[in-house]
């Protein structure tokens, strides 16, 4: 892998080391003719199933850490540096730049709860060429293995934002970045803590003044969650699969309760059957 440091006049540029599988379940092909996009999933079911409630006790949201606000001179980076490279058991160092800037590499886990879009893989022939001419678009979604993680080579220059971009592009996803946000992850006295990074703060930064330790600092991509699901920030095939998701399950649920209610009926007859008058 190359390492190619960026200065304030280029863009920035990434490597990265990746190797990991995507999931698969049933696939929706149900409008040809349309703008569709096939649907991938391992999960059977748009929503949550119920589970018992997880004490989260121990876990803090937006603890504020102050790595990020550390008035650093160029000896203290310097500084920084060594001592990160001293504890690492990798090839995986930070380098220090003439112009004060640095380069090194994070790691950054995936946890999304929704699928994400890429596109189809190209094929030829009078299909493609009639999709083409007709101006329809389509695209593969799929849900991500929840233990995905990425390792990113960036500047100290690189923005969380950029880093977003980034390994959306690395995985060819084509769903607007603002769908998602970059979070750092801690454990310190027996507690959990997470934390929003904004988009312009420096991960690269983060991991430096945090040390290499997964414990004390990690990074994980998450949906950008502001509340209520902005459903205007989905695309139309997007929207038709989901709504497709929640046809099967009210479906589904309906034939449950008319089962139950007819198994229900049944004992009841059985019993009045074999009782005694009076």
């Amino acid at each position: 892998m190359t390492n190619v440091a960026m200065s304030s006049e280029k863009a920035p540029s990434f490597d990265m080391t990746w190797g990991s599988s995507t999931s698969s379940g049933y696939c929706s092909d149900e409008e040809p003719d349309q703008e569709f996009e096939q649907y991938f999933t391992a999960r059977t079911s748009f929503f949550p199933k119920t589970r018992k409630p997880i004490v989260t006790s121990d876990v803090k949201q937006d603890e504020q850490i102050e790595w990020g606000k550390q008035e650093l001179t160029t000896a203290d980076i310097q500084q920084k540096v060594k001592d990160y490279n001293a504890q690492i058991n990798s090839n995986l160092f930070m380098n220090m730049n003439k112009d004060g800037s640095y380069t090194g590499f994070i790691k950054v886990q995936f946890k999304l709860a929704r699928p994400v879009s890429v596109p189809p893989p190209k094929k030829g022939g009078q299909e493609a060429a009639r999709r083409k001419a007709s101006g329809v678009k389509r695209r593969t979604s799929f849900y991500l293995p929840k233990d995905a993680s990425k390792h990113l080579h960036i500047s100290s220059r690189t923005s969380a934002r950029e880093v977003i971009e980034v390994l959306l592009k690395k995985f060819t996803v084509v769903d607007n970045p603002g769908k998602f946000a970059l979070f750092e992850r801690s454990e310190r006295h027996d507690q959990v803590y997470v934390r929003k990074v904004s988009d312009d703060e420096s991960p690269l930064r983060l991991r430096m003044c945090a040390g290499p330790n997964e414990k004390v600092l990690s990074f994980v991509l998450k949906e950008n969650e502001t509340g209520e699901v902005n459903w205007h920030a989905f695309s139309m095939p997007e929207l038709k699969n989901f709504n497709r998701i929640l046809q099967r399950e009210e479906e589904e649920h309906v034939k449950q309760i008319v089962r139950r209610y007819a198994l229900a009926r049944i004992k009841m007859q059985e019993a009045l059957a074999g009782s005694t008058p009076g």
